[in-house]
């Protein structure tokens, strides 16, 4: 192995093993070829690495707990690596400590051990590791060499350190990155799934595989996308959501951004603490409901008043989809239709009282209460009184020029398909 790999370290302007870091790039150092080490201490290092790497183990059992309680699978994991990395030592030794070498070699030394080895030992378990099998090597390999040698071959030991660490960042940067386009297939795919109104066990599912928490009340976030690169887009929309606390599944749909809000008791005011992550024009928040297996509901409401939005310029953004529901029932929405008939008209004709023929006579006279008093042949106070009483049931005041605009289309719908 050693010598299939000289040929190519010495095209790489090599190191001298001996040569102290002095911070400049390896490319920019002028050529000045290491003194190979003598023979014999490579080859008493090389005898002793399974040695090397028992003492390196038995040092991490010995001081570092959370190793002591790794089943064995996994310490024979760490052994194996260990071992690999003794011979790399070797080898990166025989190779003069260039660069390219010892870029391929520390790869190697982590490429003995299975990738599931990156999802149990963290990134800061590999550096206590790396620190320990150093310490065993400074104390061990250097009564190794041959006169003489004793300062090179620990210099040389430093830097295959430094290049054994670089390697581990890379083993766990490219865990990460592999990991963060996964979980981005996958809240794409349960992003779809609540558009398209896939059932409660497929979002269950791909929610569980995304760890999702499901925290109670969950809510629909719909808007415009700032566009460019997706990744930059959704850690925009995660970084607002770890700031305020708060549980979000994040996916791009064509021009859209859709985020699944978990744990907002308000979800407007959540909606706004995540605004930042939202392009330019109207953030519309569906209604809490309370799971995820339900948020296809909060999703078609938001979705549909992103699409009627633009019918009210004067909409608070973000603004709640059923504050939109005048619009929604305009551009064709039959859930906003739907909500109206019921929950407005129906509750008036419900309450009886005369609540429909005062608002009609109230909207009649163009808003003004004596006119309907008159009218209705009543004081205006009973006007007044019955006024108060629209608002208590509906929720919507005569009074106010936007739940006028509600009340009035809610009559017209509730008229033209009575039933409630």
């Amino acid at each position: 192995m050693g010598g299939n790999r000289v040929p190519r370290a010495r095209a790489c302007n090599p190191v001298p093993v001996a040569d102290t870091d002095t911070g400049t790039p390896a490319e920019g150092r002028p050529e000045n070829p290491a003194k190979p080490l003598a023979p014999g201490t490579l080859r008493r290092i090389e005898r002793q690495a399974g040695t090397l790497a028992s003492a390196a183990v038995a040092r991490m059992d010995e001081t570092l707990p959370w190793f002591r309680a790794l089943p064995a699978d996994q310490r024979s994991w760490v052994m194996l690596v260990a071992q690999a990395g003794v011979r790399s030592l070797v080898e990166w030794l025989r190779s003069g400590g260039t660069v390219a070498a010892s870029t391929e070699i520390s790869d190697e030394v982590f490429a003995a051990a299975p990738r599931a080895l990156a999802r149990v030992i963290t990134l800061t378990h590999t550096v206590e590791m790396i620190k320990v099998t150093v310490d065993v090597a400074e104390a061990e390999v250097p009564g190794f060499a041959e006169p003489g040698e004793q300062e090179a071959l620990i210099q040389a030991i430093l830097r295959f350190s430094r290049e054994i660490a670089f390697s581990a960042a890379r083993v766990y940067a490219r865990a990460a990155e592999s990991r963060g386009a996964w979980d981005a297939r996958l809240q794409a795919l349960l992003v779809d799934a609540l558009l398209r109104g896939d059932s409660s066990d497929v979002l269950a599912s791909r929610a569980a595989a995304l760890g999702w928490a499901d925290a109670s009340p969950v809510a629909v976030v719909v808007g415009r996308s700032p566009g460019g690169d997706i990744t930059p887009v959704l850690h925009a929309v995660y970084r607002a959501a770890r700031r305020a606390r708060l549980e979000v599944i994040a996916g791009v749909h064509g021009d859209r951004l859709v985020v699944v809000v978990g744990g907002a008791t308000d979800p407007v005011a959540a909606a706004s603490a995540l605004s930042s992550g939202f392009g330019v024009g109207p953030v519309v928040v569906g209604p809490a409901v309370p799971s995820l297996d339900q948020a296809t509901e909060s999703a078609r409401a938001a979705l549909a008043g992103f699409r009627a939005a633009p019918a009210w310029p004067g909409a608070p953004c973000p603004v709640a989809a059923d504050d939109l529901l005048p619009e929604r029932v305009l551009s064709g929405d039959m859930d906003a239709r739907r909500k109206l008939r019921h929950d407005v008209f129906g509750a008036l004709a419900r309450a009886g009282s005369g609540l429909l023929e005062t608002l009609d006579a109230f909207f009649a006279s163009g808003s003004v209460l004596e006119s309907a008093a008159r009218e209705l042949y009543v004081h205006p106070n009973t006007v007044r009184y019955r006024l108060r009483r629209v608002a208590e049931v509906a929720g919507l005041s005569a009074l106010d020029g936007r739940d006028a605009f509600t009340l009035r289309l809610a009559l017209t719908i509730g008229r033209l398909d009575p039933a409630t």
